[in-house]
This record gives structure tokens, C-alpha cells and sequence, in this order.
């Protein structure tokens, strides 16, 4: 279907559904409890991160170019080898079953319905071969959290690698949760209402540590594996030893830390503040991204994720240098709102603006997005 189709289709419905992100976020507050909605929407402190990695993207303007045939539109993006039909990826989002039972199940397949890479975190509600088996064929990639017990962390990336994913996106932002406000306010954990267990409940390794079985000391041992503040370096380069696919480090925000990475021989980059959900008054991830693709200069591809809302947001990222953009919090307020079918609406939404985005500032060919003139006020 061409872009024009869709539109027009849209227009003709009868349907009446959420269109942008505040209307998404209305529709899944209606069917969300209190504490769920609140989990979803919040971030930490004082939500200064939160706001300034939506507002930031207003700084950023794009000087398009005109008379330039545009009818045909190549959206092909090669990664590690593989070529991906278009530069847009779901972001890795743990818990989906608070946002609807279903959970990552129903958004690996909207993912895999729209030839998006599904990126399915380590606290899942579903587990890696659960997915896999709803999904096959697909392209998935597994964010991994580490853990001071690493024989834990290793057999989980096995079990992705067995399971045919095809990357590890190894998230360095939260060796401690971040301040939230909103989920003490509303006394409200995931975590502790056993919600992301899919992974650990299903890893024979992460059961033999346990003193018992019991509901108690499944949560309490997640909560102690996600805490790891002595995370560096060290445990990165001994991963790499592990697994034959390639790594990328999500939550990567300062230059030097991306030429670190290339030192250590790391396979990509995800430029993220964890959508302002970890360390509150950081920089926006945008304003980020510039330096980061300088500082790389094309060695490795970087990718970038939080406050990208809609598809000209992913414009602006792909011609400041990113490699392929993560949709977050739209996918799981389409999830709340309607399942399925609601994550399906949000990702053809959100693929079919870009495509129309990339058209109408002049370029046929996604590799050419980085040619276009950005100017910041």
C-alpha cells in the first residue's frame, strides 16, 4: 500500500481510534489501573529528562530539498550483515502484562507483521523461547541486563542464541533502578508482583541459585540480579567470549564512552537515557547523539532510542547520524489501549510517516538521510 493509500484510507474509516501519542496515552489511561498507568508513563525525579527528550527534538529542524525524484523510496538498512527493510526498531520494554495480558507476545507479532526488529528484554513477562515460538521467523534481538552472577547472564544469552536472535543489546544504565516518584506514590511494583519473571522462572540456572522455589524467593532473586553496581568494562569483554552474535551497549550518552567501546571492541551503540527512567537532569538523548556519531565516525553503527514519538522525530535522529531509531512508550500505550491490533495501529502509524517524513525532505535512499542540512535553534 503507498503512503498516499493509507492516508486516504484513514480519512475514508469509520474507525475511530487514537492518532498521535497524547491521544494513545488518553486511551490507555482509560483502561489502565492507577498503578500501572503510572509505571508507564513516569520516569525519574523530577521527569526533567522525560520532558526535555520530547521537547529537544523542536530544536532540531530539517532544510529539505526539492525537485528531487522521489517516487521510488528505498528504506534498507544493513546491520551486522543482515538488511532490514526500514530503520525502525521496537525498543526493548520489560512488563508488558501490566500494560495487557498478552504482553510481548502481542507486540513481537505487530512487530513481526510490520518487519520491525523486535528487541525483547530480559524482564519480560514471556519468555525468550515463548516469543521465538509465537514469532518465528521474525528478526528479534535480546536486551540483556547483567548480573554480578554472570553464569546467569551467560546461560540467558545462549538461550537467545539458540533461540535465533540475532544481537545483544546490553543495557549499562541501570545497575540500580531509578529514583521514581510515581510508583512509590502509587506503592506500585512490577517487579515485585513477579511480572518479570518470564525469563528467570524458565532458566534452570537462575532456579539452582535460589534457597527455594517459592514465589518470594523467585522476586527476591530477580531484584538481586538487576542490582549490579560493580558493573564495568571487564564484564563486557567477558560476554564477548560467550556468544558468537554481536554486542551493542544501550544507554551510552557521552563521547568518550563511545570510543571506549570501539576499543573494546564492542559491535554497536545505542545512544538512550532509558527515557529519562534512571538518572534524572541528564542530557536529552538527541542532544546527544551528534557527538556520539562523531566520535565514531562510522565504525560501528549507532543506534538511538528515547522520546522518538512520531515519524518525523526519526527523521531528525536517522539525518543526525543514526543508524536505525526504537519506538518505546508508543508501542506500549497502542498495547494498553488495544492488544494486538493496538501496537499493529501505532507501528504501521509510525513506519508509514516516516517513509512519507524521508519522501517529502527530498531523499529516495535512507543512506542518504545524513546529506541533509539540520540546523538547531
Amino acid at each position: 500500500m503507498s503512503n498516499l493509500d493509507l492516508l486516504l484510507k484513514n480519512i475514508s474509516s469509520n474507525e475511530k481510534y487514537p492518532i498521535n501519542f497524547a491521544e494513545l496515552e488518553q486511551a490507555a489511561k482509560e483502561k489502565l489501573e492507577v498503578g500501572p498507568f503510572g509505571y508507564i508513563r513516569s520516569s525519574a525525579g523530577g521527569e526533567e529528562t522525560l520532558r526535555k527528550n520530547t521537547e529537544s527534538f523542536a530544536k532540531y529542524s530539517i532544510v529539505p530539498r526539492f525537485l528531487n525524484d522521489v517516487s521510488s523510496l528505498n528504506t534498507e538498512i544493513t546491520l551486522f550483515g543482515q538488511i532490514y527493510p526500514h530503520p525502525l526498531f521496537v525498543a526493548p520494554v520489560g512488563m508488558n502484562k501490566i500494560a495487557h495480558e498478552d504482553g510481548e507476545i502481542a507486540v513481537a507479532k505487530a512487530a513481526a507483521k510490520y518487519n520491525f526488529p523486535y528487541i525483547q528484554s530480559t524482564v519480560s513477562s514471556y519468555s525468550i523461547e515463548e516469543v521465538a515460538a509465537a514469532t518465528e521467523g521474525s528478526t528479534k534481538w535480546f536486551q540483556l541486563y547483567w548480573s554480578k552472577n554472570k553464569e546467569i547472564s551467560y546461560n540467558i544469552v545462549k538461550r537467545a542464541e539458540k533461540a535465533g536472535y540475532k544481537a545483544i543489546v546490553v543495557t549499562v544504565d541501570t545497575v540500580m533502578l531509578g529514583w521514581r516518584e510515581e510508583d512509590v506514590r502509587n506503592q506500585f511494583s512490577p517487579l515485585k508482583k513477579g511480572i518479570a519473571k518470564g525469563n528467570f522462572i524458565t532458566d534452570p540456572v537462575f532456579m539452582a541459585s535460589l534457597p527455594d522455589k517459592t514465589e518470594d524467593s523467585i522476586i527476591n532473586g530477580i531484584v538481586d540480579y538487576l542490582y549490579h553496581p560493580s558493573l564495568n568494562w571487564d564484564a563486557i569483554a567477558e560476554l564477548k567470549e560467550q556468544t558468537s552474535l554481536p554486542i551493542l551497549i544501550k544507554g551510552i550518552l557521552h563521547p568518550e564512552d563511545a570510543k571506549l567501546a570501539i576499543e573494546k571492541g564492542i559491535d554497536g551503540i545505542i545512544v538512550s537515557n532509558h527515557g529519562g527512567r534512571q538518572l534524572d537532569g541528564v542530557v536529552a538523548s538527541i542532544d546527544a547523539l551528534p557527538e556520539i556519531v562523531e566520535a565514531v565516525d562510522g565504525r560501528i553503527p549507532v543506534l538511538f532510542d528515547s522520546g522518538i514519538r512520531r515519524g518525523a522525530d526519526a527523521l531528525k535522529a536517522l539525518a543526525l547520524g543514526a543508524t536505525a531509531v526504537c519506538i518505546g512508550r508508543p508501542f506500549v500505550w497502542g498495547l494498553a489501549a488495544g492488544g494486538q491490533a493496538g501496537v499493529e495501529r501505532v507501528l504501521e502509524s509510525f513506519l508509514q510517516e516516516t517513509k512519507v517524513s524521508i519522501s517529502l525532505s527530498g531523499v529516495s535512499h535512507v543512506n542518504d538521510l545524513h546529506k541533509l542540512k539540520v540546523v538547531k535553534s
